[in-house]
């Protein structure tokens, strides 16, 4: 079944198309727009009409995409930008009058769930045990341990993404100061926290896509170094040319690969990139009839 999922997401909104059948998904169309919703927030938590316009026109464009793409169901999904936004109510009845489409809100457990699914069934093979899905996002990052017989057993959402800890990286390139600053932001939060302890562990989002044109399909420690070496030795404009990455995502990344490394040392294991994520799980939900 042709399904697709527009995610507005806390730095971008994806309109992901794909084909869904037991055991296989193939992407049709995948589209992102940097919407910047959590970024544009206002002090007390208020998206600007103008951002609200912006994110209308952005999902009438995407379902017009899915719409003649052939899908049968379309999702909508928002994540943590706008469960934190004070004006949710009014941009969700914008979408509603303006693009035809229903949101749903997506709670952390929620998006733990569907990233964990979408990554653990689009894997090449399947793991044999227990795997840990790390889902960063603009301003929330989901862990979900579980295994592909059972499914999540464990989850939380972490008030930390690629967006939030950006804020800290002032110069272009990040200095030393700036990458310290988001590296002790993020050990901060995942400190304390009880993880089951996995036999694998993967990670997905918009940073982990990001990271094998860097640094290959693995994060341990050593390509984390080498990623921040690419990232804070020029300018963001020339890191987004000489390796074919959008300059809005190169901004975003040395927070998001701290993040992601964070969370690695917390599980006590290395990263794989995976192929699927939220908007996977969406869609197989979507051809499941659930």
């Amino acid at each position: 079944m042709r399904c697709a999922c527009i995610d507005i997401g806390s730095n971008t909104t994806r309109l992901l198309v794909a084909d869904a059948a037991p055991g296989r998904l193939a992407a049709v169309v995948q589209q992102r727009a940097f919407t910047r919703i959590g970024r544009r927030m206002d002090a007390i938590g208020v998206i600007p009409r103008a951002a609200v316009d912006d994110l209308v026109a952005v999902v009438i464009a995407q379902r017009s995409a899915a719409e003649a793409a052939g899908a049968a169901r379309l999702r909508v999904v928002a994540t943590a930008a706008i469960r934190r936004a004070e004006n949710r109510d009014h941009l969700i009845a914008a979408l509603r009058e303006r693009a035809g489409v229903e949101v749903v809100l997506l709670s952390g457990d929620d998006e733990a769930r569907l990233a964990f699914s979408g990554a653990t069934r689009t894997l090449p093979v399947t793991p044999p045990g227990t795997i840990a899905v790390v889902d960063v996002g603009g301003m929330s990052t989901e862990i979900a341990v579980g295994t592909m017989a059972a499914g999540v057993t464990w989850a939380h959402s972490f008030a930390i993404g690629s967006g939030s800890p950006a804020a800290r990286c002032r110069a272009d390139p990040p200095t030393e100061a700036d990458v310290a600053r988001v590296r002790a932001a993020a050990a901060a939060a995942f400190a304390g926290a009880e993880i089951p302890q996995p036999d694998d562990a993967v990670a997905v989002g918009g940073s982990a896509a990001s990271l094998p044109t860097l640094v290959g399909p693995v994060l341990d420690a050593e390509a984390c170094e080498r990623a921040l070496g690419v990232l804070t030795s020029a300018p963001a404009r020339v890191v987004a040319d000489s390796h074919g990455l959008a300059l809005e995502r190169v901004g975003l990344l040395p927070a998001g690969i701290l993040v992601l490394d964070a969370a690695a040392q917390r599980l006590g294991m290395p990263l794989r990139i995976g192929r699927g994520g939220l908007r996977e799980g969406v869609i197989l939900e979507l051809a499941a009839g659930t």
